[in-house]
């Protein structure tokens, strides 16, 4: 068994805009008028579809707009947030991407965020040099997404891997719980909530020093 090819996450695992999102449902809320937002609240959807966390944000504010109202909402402050922003690369996330692209690998980049969002972070990334993803799934396009598996399923396919064989790097709950389920091996760098040990699934804390060489002994018997 070698390694097959590497799938990413993208927020707060490639780049920090966890910040963002976090200052994004804060102002959504409050356009809402549905009190605080609370660290509580931001764990329940980390990770999560922008469907469901629309609907996570809607159930809890008690507004009468529409699931697809508060998506649009929530998406729109990002987007607005993200374009006076510095996006900043994750500690050695560049240096990974770029390894993995010069061993030869398949890799991709696989969102739970909307393709506009994505779109913005790729070109932000490619500022800084890192080379681009043969593919990348954003959430708004897959018809279930984190965190089930049909995301990391349908970025190996379409790379043309076995997702048996492959390593999914992930730093959330649900992102975890879907890379887990599609058959991968797991490298979780937990952002904000904490992540238990389990089998095929290796945590640190940082991307920094991270290597194609590593990734390989986690497949090879």
């Amino acid at each position: 068994m070698t390694l097959s090819g590497v799938l990413f996450d993208m927020d707060g695992l490639l780049v920090d805009t966890e910040r963002l999102w976090v200052q994004a449902e804060h102002l959504t809320m409050a356009e809402l008028e549905g009190g605080p937002w609370t660290l509580e609240d931001q764990k329940a959807i980390m990770g999560s579809s922008m469907a469901y966390s629309a609907q996570y944000m809607r159930t809890r504010s008690g507004t009468t707009r529409s699931t697809d109202e508060v998506s649009a909402l929530l998406v729109g402050t990002m987007l607005d947030l993200l374009a006076d922003a510095q996006i900043e690369v994750m500690p050695g996330a560049a240096e990974l991407v770029g390894e993995v692209h010069a061993a030869g690998l398949p890799f991709a980049l696989v969102s739970a965020s909307s393709r506009t969002v994505v779109d913005l972070v790729l070109a932000a990334l490619d500022r800084y040099g890192v080379p681009a993803f043969p593919v990348t799934i954003a959430g708004d396009e897959v018809e279930r997404t984190k965190p089930d598996p049909l995301p990391y399923l349908t970025a190996a396919e379409r790379l043309g891997i076995d997702i048996n064989h492959a390593v999914v790097i992930e730093d959330s709950a649900n992102g975890v719980r879907a890379g887990q389920a599609s058959g991968a091996t797991v490298v979780a760098v937990p952002h904000a909530v904490p992540i238990e040990p389990a089998d095929r699934l290796h945590i640190r804390g940082t991307l920094a020093g991270l290597d194609v060489a590593q990734l390989r002994a986690l497949v090879t018997p």
